[in-house]
């Protein structure tokens, strides 16, 4: 919505909460709207609980004074789930580079089992260890309340390049600092004792 619609929108919050709990009420919904806010994406209507995104489209649609073109469409709220790739080249061969952020997002845009993901952040990569060429991934993506977009990538496998990597379920990406001289786990190579 944009900032003319908000402006005339909030301008009345507190009959709207009471027109869309009458709404509620009528089509037999056990929920109640707490309160309205506004912010930069948009307007927020706080529910007791999960209600149909459908009825307050509608219902902002109808409201007089609001420019219908300019209204886009709700979304209930997300959530995030941290997700890793393992299996992947640290160094790509076929581009003669690095695996660096721009590298993954290239690759999780062309394999079709991450289309309709989102990602919260940018990827991060942490080279398994020095002898071996490979690498880590971390990822945050947008997910559904229900977790369905997690639960359809996690332990899936998929081929890149000639090796087969698989996503795994992680419950938080800790940021853990890796030494990009010693490749241990736990400092940086600015504070590395190695010589």
């Amino acid at each position: 919505m944009n900032s003319n619609n908000t402006g005339k929108f909030m301008a009345n919050s507190s009959d709207h909460i009471i027109n869309i709990n009458r709404l509620l009420k009528n089509i037999k919904s056990e929920c109640k709207t707490d309160y309205i806010r506004s912010e930069k994406s948009g307007i927020i209507i706080v529910t007791d609980k999960v209600i149909s995104a459908l009825d307050l489209e509608k219902y902002v649609k109808n409201t007089n004074q609001i420019d219908v073109e300019n209204v886009q469409a709700p979304h209930l709220p997300q959530s995030k789930s941290y997700l890793k790739i393992i299996g992947l080249p640290y160094l790509m061969e076929n581009m003669n580079v690095l695996l660096n952020s721009e590298v993954v997002e290239k690759i999780l845009k062309n394999n079709h089992i991450f289309n309709n993901i989102l990602l919260t952040s940018r990827p991060r990569i942490i080279k398994v260890s020095l002898k071996l060429g490979m690498a880590i991934v971390w990822l945050d993506i947008w997910n559904s309340q229900s977790g369905s977009n997690a639960k359809g990538l996690i332990n899936r496998y998929f081929n890149f390049e000639s090796f087969i990597t698989t996503i795994c379920k992680v419950n938080m990406n800790p940021d853990v600092l890796q030494c990009k001289k010693c490749w241990k786990w736990g400092h940086n190579m600015q504070s590395c004792r190695v010589q």
